[in-house]
């Protein structure tokens, strides 16, 4: 077995969901090799825990979705609940051989399973230790545009960084983030303002999602006003879009336009009454990944990068916000993708994907990367 499988592992059930002894841990692989589950299992076991296993196929599940009935989905809740309210800590691990394996599902299909289940997500988010990671395939090797081999290269590095470190650095940028009332965005098709007072801000290193680096928080619901350009193309229910562009008065989604499957855009933002208004804004920071895959796991960890999010909003930087949506959209702000500031009350905090202040420039690459 190829030693990573072993090191990631046993990071995923030391460090990202912290088993302790006689703890339950649900095991999700969905299109994974066997012996990346076999590793988790051991590593579980390690720690004198216990493994419960759920083997998923992509294919498969497109097809119970599509066509699926009402009735279908709601005897799914009941035993998918009751299993997860029994689970201390869940790890998914989610492979794909096509990443474009849902886009013909009828929306009406697809929305009637995520409504329908989602009190299973929302126990496994709010009530168990849980980290979800993606798995490297060809198939996102060639969305990165890389070669199998250099992708699983670069898959491991991010995988497995020193994410201790990472948590250290951002605790800096967290308590600014606490602490900000007016925030502001600006750069190439973009002019935002927003306030986040009174909503935490939470650092991830490492311990719901592998890779990892960002600082979360959330808009106080009706105060986001301007409109964003992203720039980096974006895949949500199996359908891909590039250019989105989205206007906002009094915190609503009042225009969305985009330069590939506009119709789509809006239907999904239509999906509820929370979907046209934001649930998330984070500020990410992973210096192992550079460039956008079409994998929002990696995508929303950029350097240099932020996403802005219509929908459901995180119990634990709440600004009230339901929905049956949750898009992380990523803008780049590098100066190769044409830069841009975030300033917090007015004091500038990162321009051109570079920390500003002196207690957050540990959060820069070379500092995240260097050995001191």
């Amino acid at each position: 077995m190829d030693p990573r499988y072993h090191k990631l592992a046993s990071n995923l059930v030391s460090h990202s969901v912290n088993l302790s002894a006689g703890e339950k841990v649900l095991i999700h692989a969905f299109d994974v090799p066997e012996e990346i589950t076999l590793a988790l299992v051991r590593a579980v076991r390690q720690r004198q825990a216990h493994p419960f296993v759920q083997l998923q196929s992509g294919r498969i599940e497109r097809e119970c979705l599509l066509g699926g009935k009402i009735e279908q989905f709601e005897s799914s809740l009941k035993w998918e609940l009751e299993r997860m309210k029994e689970m201390d800590a869940y790890i998914a691990l989610r492979g794909s051989s096509n990443v474009f394996e849902t886009s013909d599902l009828p929306s009406d299909d697809l929305q009637r399973a995520m409504k329908t289940l989602k009190p299973v997500l929302d126990w496994r988010v709010n009530q168990t230790k849980w980290c979800v990671l993606r798995w490297p395939t060809p198939s996102m090797a060639q969305q990165a545009k890389m070669s199998t081999e250099r992708f699983e290269d670069f898959y491991f590095n991010a995988c497995c960084m020193d994410y201790a470190k990472m948590s250290l650095a951002m605790n800096g940028l967290v308590e600014r983030m606490r602490n900000a009332d007016q925030v502001s965005i600006s750069g190439p098709g973009t002019d935002l303002i927003f306030s986040i007072k009174g909503i935490d801000a939470v650092g991830c290193s490492g311990t719901h999602n592998i890779p990892d680096g960002e600082v979360f928080s959330c808009p106080v619901r009706d105060s986001v006003e301007g409109y964003i350009t992203y720039n980096a193309d974006t895949i949500y229910q199996g359908t891909s879009f590039s250019n989105i562009r989205l206007a906002f008065k009094e915190g609503r989604i009042v225009k969305a336009t985009a330069s590939s499957n506009e119709d789509k855009l809006n239907e999904i933002l239509d999906s509820d009454d929370g979907s046209r208004y934001i649930g998330e804004f984070a500020i990410g920071f992973n210096p192992m990944i550079k460039e956008p895959m079409l994998d929002i796991l990696f995508d929303e960890k950029i350097s240099g990068s932020f996403h802005f999010t219509p929908g459901q909003a995180y119990e634990e930087a709440n600004n009230g916000n339901k929905s049956q949506v949750h898009w992380d959209m990523v803008c780049v702000q590098r100066p190769e993708w044409g830069g841009g500031a975030i300033h917090f009350d007015g004091e500038l905090i990162r321009k051109d994907g570079l920390f500003i202040p002196d207690n957050l420039q540990s959060l820069n690459p070379d500092n995240l990367l260097s050995n001191g």
